[in-house]
């Protein structure tokens, strides 16, 4: 087997592992090193080698996070059609996602001091876009920042994942439900 070969088993492994311990975490976010290895199907000890403890684990699952949070964007095309439409695609394409970010989101020490990875300000600053947009072209009501709409949709998104994954609610109305919610929130309403 060439050098190479071994290379991609590798990388395949640890992606592998990123999600077992994702699916793991999103259900039960105090599990431990053991338990995440155990999910994955390997030892304690190769766990270690490709994540040396859990911080190194939750900074490699946030990378994936937001690997899956610009894909979404991409995928949701919000720059075109009216803004009400590009927040439904939005929502639809990071239901994939939301059930990490809802875990990502209760990981204080990934938001806290100087350490905060970069991605999440690229991501800010796409969502804001697409608010600013939306009051721009007379959509969304302009007595709120695009900074708290923004806010809003992703704090709406983790409790999404959690419901689902709960069993409150069904999957196949995750997009309906948020989208639906926070746009009854953020549509301008005509003065009466």
């Amino acid at each position: 087997m060439s050098h190479m070969g071994y290379g991609c088993l590798m990388a395949v492994d640890r992606a592998h592992v990123l999600r077992s311990a994702a699916a793991l975490l999103t259900r039960k976010s105090t599990a431990t090193m053991d338990e995440v290895a155990k999910a994955a199907g390997i030892s304690r000890a190769t766990l270690h080698r490709h994540f040396a403890g859990r911080d190194a684990l939750v900074r490699a699952l946030e990378a994936l996070g937001i690997e899956e949070c610009e894909a979404a964007l991409d995928a949701a095309r919000l720059d075109e059609g009216p803004a009400s439409d590009a927040v439904r695609r939005m929502v639809r394409e990071m239901e994939p996602a939301a059930a990490l970010l809802a875990f990502l989101y209760t990981e204080n020490q990934l938001f806290e001091g100087e350490e905060q990875n970069a991605g999440w300000t690229r991501i800010d600053d796409r969502v804001s876009a697409l608010f600013r947009r939306g009051q721009g072209s007379g959509e969304f009501r302009i007595d709120l920042s695009p900074a708290w709409f923004t806010e809003a949709v992703y704090g709406l998104l983790a409790s999404g994942a959690w419901a689902v994954s709960e069993g409150r609610v069904a999957r196949k109305d995750f997009t309906h439900m948020i989208a639906e919610l926070f746009l009854g929130g953020a549509l301008r309403r005509e003065e009466s």
